[in-house]
């Protein structure tokens, strides 16, 4: 019946929880054994060779470079889209109002397209 159903279904669970543990188990204790078996004398000089051997990254990831900084993205305030149309008026380039208010080329020229300051294509 269903009853003998859910304590099969149980006792599976557990065997199944008790195989996990023992190949974690197994699992760390190969692991901790490759540098010797491969005559590495420390974990550290092992990595250091994987590390060699795979480029020195992994695979997917992009390499970080020394003290270079991801930039932020520019926050568009109101405060900016006023201040890129104050000196639109002034007849002020775009790279110049890019440079003096701290935001890029792109986002002056999407802030002219939002106030309809750029022509249609034709």
């Amino acid at each position: 019946m269903v009853t003998e159903k859910i304590k099969e279904l149980n006792a599976t669970k557990e065997k199944v929880a008790d195989l996990e543990k023992a190949i974690a188990a197994e699992l760390s204790r190969e692991l901790g054994g490759l540098p010797t078996k491969y005559g590495f004398d420390s974990v550290k000089s092992f990595i250091k060779a994987v590390k060699a051997a795979s480029g020195g990254r992994s695979k997917g990831k992009v390499a970080k470079k020394a003290g270079v900084k991801k930039r932020k993205r520019a926050v568009i305030t109101d405060a900016i889209v006023a201040e890129v149309k104050r000196m639109l008026a002034e007849k002020t380039s775009g790279s110049k109002i890019a440079s003096a208010v701290g935001i890029s080329l792109p986002s002056v020229q999407n802030i002219k397209t939002k106030l309809g300051l750029v022509k249609a294509r034709k």
